[in-house]
């Protein structure tokens, strides 16, 4: 765009001073040579009337001599016409005025949509007129004008090809960049820059490039095994700790009142300490890359109804279980999931609820948004009555050890910030998505969706449609 708003520019300039200049001289010239024809021809018919000559024959005598011309002559108020279609009408008012004083003049206009000149000068007795026809330079400046006009046209798009040509040769090594930085942005450390023979700038900036991904995998690396060593190591103390304790919660009874307190408190932080470390361990697994996914093909409903069950026993006591709500339209779609896993996201999601939203109100399963190729999607939802999310941090709530506002208001619940973090684990391996926005009623809604196929009834309605196999 650039280059092609200089050329526009550019060609305009040019165009409009080319033009401009031209139409200056080539009418000057004109005007030039019309005030010298004038008075050569006022000088024959001024001889010619004073020999006695007949008026008519010398306009057209004088005419002869200049192409496009017409004369005429004003005696006494008289006025001698040479062709019926330049009649004294065609002389302006103006120029006669002036004309009649005694002062030679010439005037340019436009008479009948035809640009002329006319040019008088006063000779004894009478004042001599003279027309010219401008339609042959009037022609020339438009033929100029177009030449000109489709000139910049040309140089504007070819600036605008040249451009586009120079802005992609330069640019075209920095598109591999930008896509190498996607693609490691998203997860794919592997990604690597090739670069390019002949270009020694090139080659500098990939080898910067590869060397800081190289630095960035390795660090990212170190991390996820210093995490994953740690949540080893301290797998073994916690293990000896709670059992401790449970022979300690054994005695509770022969405990004073605030020895049984102290043991409740004691309890309650070391059962989150193991769930902490366990969450580390899910999740350095993740990140090392070596977390196994068993994948078995389920029915949606009973899926959530069975996940939910389960998770509502590790709810604190008296907690109403959420009501499951499936969608008939489900009933016709499989997935593929790991059990384990979905029903620790489910976990997840209702305990999140419970700490942070008053406990979910409502557990949905419906059809989602088909994505990554598959046929269908299910998508389920969980909804509580806390008081929402801001929208800024809806994409935040999913970042590890991240909590949200909610978690410092008094009477929140005491998470480790690891729960949704596990829960956009979970789903990514499932090839999944998940989300956060405001429920209809108000409160917190948190949504994933999973990719799924048709059942094998509906794999038989699919193709008698003409459908290609999913």
């Amino acid at each position: 765009m650039t280059f092609a708003l200089g050329a526009l520019v550019l060609s305009v300039s040019m165009g409009a001073l080319s033009y401009f200049t031209t139409r200056h001289f080539l009418v000057s010239d004109q005007e030039n040579q019309a005030v010298h024809d004038a008075f050569v021809n006022a000088t024959f018919v001024s001889q010619r009337v004073r020999d006695g000559t007949k008026i008519i024959p010398v306009l057209t005598d004088a005419d002869k001599g200049t192409p496009h011309s017409h004369s005429l002559l004003d005696r006494r108020g008289i006025w001698y016409e040479r062709s019926f279609s330049v009649t004294q009408r065609a002389i302006p008012s103006s120029l006669r005025v002036l004309v009649s004083r005694g002062t030679p003049a010439s005037q340019t206009y436009t008479y009948k949509g035809t640009p002329q000149i006319a040019v008088g000068v006063p000779i004894p007795h009478a004042v001599y007129y003279e027309v010219f026809n401008l339609s042959d330079l009037a022609h020339t400046l438009r033929v100029l004008a177009l030449a000109l006009f489709a000139a910049g046209v040309i140089t504007t798009v070819f600036g605008a090809a040249l451009g586009r040509w120079a802005s992609g040769r330069s640019l075209r090594p920095l598109t591999g960049v930008s896509r190498a930085a996607v693609a490691i942005a998203g997860g794919e450390l592997g990604t690597r820059l090739v670069a390019t023979a002949g270009d020694p700038d090139l080659a500098a900036l990939s080898l910067s490039f590869n060397r800081m991904v190289d630095q960035l995998q390795e660090r990212i690396e170190r991390e996820a095994r210093f995490t994953s060593d740690v949540s080893h190591e301290l797998r073994s103390p916690l293990t000896t700790l709670a059992a401790s304790l449970g022979v300690l919660e054994a005695q509770s009874d022969s405990l004073a009142p605030s020895g049984r307190r102290a043991l409740e408190l004691l309890t309650a932080d070391v059962r989150r300490f193991q769930r902490m470390v366990g969450d580390l361990l899910e999740i350095s697994r993740s990140d090392t890359g070596s977390a196994d996914v068993s994948l078995e093909e389920v029915d949606p409903g009973e899926l959530v109804r069975r996940a939910v069950l389960a998770a509502h026993r590790s709810l604190p006591v008296g907690t109403p279980p959420p009501p499951v709500e499936v969608d008939p339209a489900v009933s016709g779609t499989r997935l593929w999931v790991d059990k384990r896993r979905f029903e620790r996201v489910m976990s997840n999601l209702l305990e999140n609820a419970s700490l942070y939203g008053g406990g979910a109100t409502a557990v949905r399963v419906e059809l989602g948004t088909p994505f990554d190729g598959h046929p269908r999607a299910v998508r389920v939802t969980v909804e509580d009555s806390g008081p929402g999310l801001p929208p800024t941090e809806r994409a935040r709530v999913f970042e590890r050890f991240y909590r949200g506002h909610a978690a410092f208001k008094r009477g929140a619940g005491t998470g480790t910030g690891l729960g949704l973090a596990l829960v956009a684990e979970h789903v990514r391996l499932h090839g999944g998505r998940v989300w956060a926005d405001e429920a209809a009623g108000g409160g917190a809604r948190f949504s994933i969706e999973l990719p799924g196929d048709l059942s094998d009834a509906d794999d038989d309605e699919w193709l008698a449609h003409g459908n290609s196999a999913p």
